[in-house]
């Protein structure tokens, strides 16, 4: 239990790892600095600035996107002012641990279009890769600039009980997030600037020019300022506000499909009102299957026809790379301590959650055995759909999950609960322990960067494991703090 004076309780956790109690009793992140700082402001004025913080959100128009009943509904972005803090020793363990596994998952996507080494070798089953719905055969032989296809990657983290921090999952095709990371940055700055003048914190706002400089690596004109751009499906898309938020913090142009075209010579270029200009990138936010109506989907709108000709001749950089989502799957997930293992002959620097496959006979029957105390997760949904947590379940729930993974087996694993840690969350104008997750962003090009912290996830709800910000879920800043900055 932790006493905060000026607030309504005290901050009382029990059976998890509180990242506040933990790190205050170690002097190590900055937390005690925190702790201090708000039991000073008191309750009032933390409420005010929670406040203010929400009227910023709204007359800035940070918003996302659910869909309900059939309809697009813009919400306000949830945030919680009081920030998440990590030291910058753990921190470089984690981006070691990410640029390891991004690394290793490039060279897993590359092999599997080009000569399928680890399948013939007997380190993969081949009809996990068949079996995909994210395979593309088409695209084999395809060698894309540095042999990346994962050029942007969010790996979703979550700290357990025993305080190790564990990967939950890859998002490797068309991940988000990174803008209201940054946005969360602005508003922590507005609204706790004294914060910011007794301690050095790592920054997130070079995160633009870094995947700019990244995006510009792959343009097939050398010596040439590439032309960059950020293709859209358009407003009504749930990641809308990131698209344009990117694009106007790189500089580019955000378009559409209906503003590219592929000439007869394969060359992608953007229809302005001084003719057609030439695009050598292509950061992409449409899914493979609506990409182009030519190689994918033919009923597309929202893709640009010839785009898959023209990159597979070298004439445009795409990212992240068509075919990247064989890999961007919870079963595949589940192989990576041996995928890190046979390319790059390491061990992970960052642990998987224990995993059941439940196209392996003997592992599907465990997880249907333990129903009641596993999470059991789809191979390709996101957002939290599709899943079911084993111990909050009704048995009609549990029944109903022993169909699905009894007629299609590929399409689920199992895995060991977590506890979520917890940080202290501004709730009601009381401070209260939270369950976290993390996203961290990599960018993996002609070198690879990691951004410092990450998208902090929370759940709002008192004792909800669910961050997602469409089930419920809110945000926060995270803070990487240097480490000559401890016991200041």
């Amino acid at each position: 239990m932790m006493a905060l004076p000026n607030t309504p309780i005290s901050y009382l956790t029990h059976g998890v790892y509180d990242e506040l109690n933990m790190s205050s009793s170690r002097r190590g992140t900055g937390s005690c600095q925190l702790l201090s700082y708000l039991e000073r402001l008191g309750q009032d004025e933390l409420s005010r600035r929670q406040d203010v913080a929400e009227m910023t959100i709204v007359n800035f128009g940070i918003t996302f996107t659910i869909y309900s009943q059939g309809e697009n509904i813009d919400r306000a972005w949830p945030f919680d002012i009081i920030p998440r803090c990590m030291a910058e020793s753990e921190w470089r363990r984690l981006e070691a641990g990410l640029i390891q596994r991004t690394q290793a998952l490039n060279a897993f996507i590359h092999d599997l279009y080009n000569g399928q080494k680890i399948l013939k070798d007997g380190r993969f089953p081949g009809e996990v890769v068949l079996k995909s719905k994210n395979w593309r055969p088409e695209l084999c032989g395809m060698m894309p600039k540095y042999n990346t296809w994962a050029h942007i990657c969010g790996s979703d983290l979550l700290r357990d009980k025993d305080g190790v921090m564990y990967v939950l999952e890859d998002n490797l095709r068309v991940p988000s997030g990174v803008s209201y990371m940054m946005e969360n940055r602005m508003l922590t700055k507005r609204i706790l600037p004294e914060l910011f003048h007794n301690q050095r914190i790592l920054p997130v706002d070079d995160y633009p020019s870094q995947l700019y400089d990244m995006l510009a690596s792959l343009s097939p004109r050398a010596g040439d300022k590439a032309r960059v751009v950020v293709l859209t499906p358009g407003i009504f898309n749930s990641a809308y506000f990131e698209h344009a938020y990117l694009a106007q913090q790189m500089g580019v142009d955000l378009v559409e499909a209906k503003d590219l075209v592929v000439d007869e010579e394969d060359t992608v270029s953007m229809k302005t009102i001084h003719g057609l200009q030439r695009v050598d990138v292509i950061y992409r936010r449409i899914d493979d299957d609506f990409l182009d109506p030519e190689a994918f989907r033919p009923d597309s709108m929202l893709g640009v026809p010839g785009l898959i000709r023209a990159w597979r001749r070298g004439r445009v950089g795409l990212a992240n790379a068509p075919g990247t989502g064989v890999a961007d799957d919870k079963v595949v997930y589940s192989y990576m301590p041996e995928i890190i293992r046979y390319y790059l002959d390491q061990d992970p620097i960052i642990p998987n959650v224990p995993t059941w496959r439940c196209h392996i006979p003997k592992e599907r029957k465990h997880v249907l055995a333990n129903l009641d105390k596993l999470v059991v997760k789809p191979a390709n949904e996101s957002g939290g759909y599709g899943m079911l947590m084993g111990p909050h379940a009704t048995q009609q729930e549990r029944d109903q999950f022993v169909g699905l993974i009894e007629a299609n087996p590929r399409n689920y694993i199992g895995q060991q609960t977590l506890t979520p840690s917890t940080v202290p969350t501004l709730v009601d104008g009381r401070i209260e322990p939270r369950h976290v997750d993390l996203r961290p962003f990599i960018l993996s090009g002609e070198r690879s960067w990691v951004t410092a912290g990450g998208l902090t996830r929370v759940a709002l709800r008192r004792g909800s494991f669910v961050v997602n910000s469409s089930q419920g879920g809110g945000s926060k800043d995270t803070w990487v703090i240097a480490d000559n900055d401890r016991g200041k």
